[in-house]
């Protein structure tokens, strides 16, 4: 039988096949495979599995996936953890209220997008909060990311706002939500598909974080907008993966559009002469913080290949 994961719990996983739910474990030896991934097996993910006697599955594949988003398990960790894989769009959740999103964890987001072909968005949720000065930084940063190609959304899952425009942006499609927990992915879900019925955290006062509810990554279908969303457990940080410091500038659109200005073709963009990209950064062509969140994507990256 083939179906598609639609839930992982440890060393069970949800299988979504002809219309029926089948609770499977993976095949032990398929585990040992050489595999540098913590979870062999992803939300999203296509399988085959066998159905035993006690109307429980084995996965004995797992076909091959045509996207993933992916990030290293920890810090010290050389092992990578796959968020889901088969992706039709990312959309970034994002907040200027608590607990604020940086740009620099919206641009590794970004930078994986790019990096295995996946449609991006930017979601700036709890718009309801914001005073005067966040909608004026609101403002600065649609216009950067609309400017570079990324389409930007406003939404308040409280309120409302923007709702409609979400469905619209989803239809037809597998969507991952991903982003700081406290952001307000399970609640916009809900604001999307009310009978989901996802519980929803707060935002610890003395932290200002979020506080996780989605201790899962699982994935909701949506008859009524022919849709899969997929909601995953919140994010702390995001660390790169399988990207080599010379490949680092294709994934951001504006500094790709230049590379073929710049004197070296092993060109960092850091201390080159002739550096089309530097050219550009002091003109404010490339704003100064998508190039400062460059150099410290570019900075883990080598220290992680040191």
């Amino acid at each position: 039988m083939q179906g598609l994961v639609t839930r992982t719990t440890g060393s069970w996983y949800k299988v979504l096949s002809n219309g029926s739910s089948f609770d499977c474990r993976l095949r032990g030896n398929y585990r040992l495979r050489g595999n540098k991934q913590t979870n062999p097996v992803a939300v999203g993910d296509q399988v085959e599995f066998l159905l035993q006697d006690d109307g429980t599955g084995m996965i004995n594949n797992v076909l091959d996936r045509r996207n993933y988003i992916v990030r290293k398990a920890t810090k010290l960790s050389k092992q990578t953890h796959v968020i889901a894989s088969n992706i039709d769009q990312l959309c970034i959740v994002a907040t200027l209220a608590l607990p604020r999103t940086s740009t620099g964890f919206i641009d590794r987001l970004l930078v994986t997008a790019e990096a295995y072909h996946i449609p991006a968005c930017i979601i700036f949720n709890k718009a309801d909060l914001y005073d005067i000065e966040l909608m004026d930084m609101l403002s600065s940063l649609k216009n950067l990311y609309e400017k570079i190609g990324y389409p930007v959304l406003v939404t308040s899952a409280l309120e409302g706002t923007g709702i409609g425009q979400l469905k619209k942006s989803i239809h037809g499609k597998t969507v991952l939500f991903s982003g700081h927990s406290g952001v307000g992915k399970s609640a916009l879900l809900n604001a999307i598909e009310p009978s989901l019925n996802l519980r929803m955290g707060e935002v610890s006062e003395w932290s200002e974080k979020g506080k996780h509810t989605t201790t899962f990554a699982e994935i909701f279908p949506l008859p009524s907008s022919d849709a899969f969303l997929i909601d995953t457990p919140g994010i702390k940080e995001f660390g790169m993966v399988d990207i080599k410091p010379e490949e680092l500038g294709h994934f951001f659109p504006e500094i790709r559009s230049r590379l073929h200005g710049c004197r070296f073709n092993t060109c960092t963009h850091t201390h080159e002469p002739g550096c089309a990209v530097k050219e550009a950064v002091d003109d404010g062509s490339i704003s100064d913080e998508r190039y400062t969140n460059y150099l410290g994507i570019l900075s883990q990256i080598q220290e992680d290949e040191a």
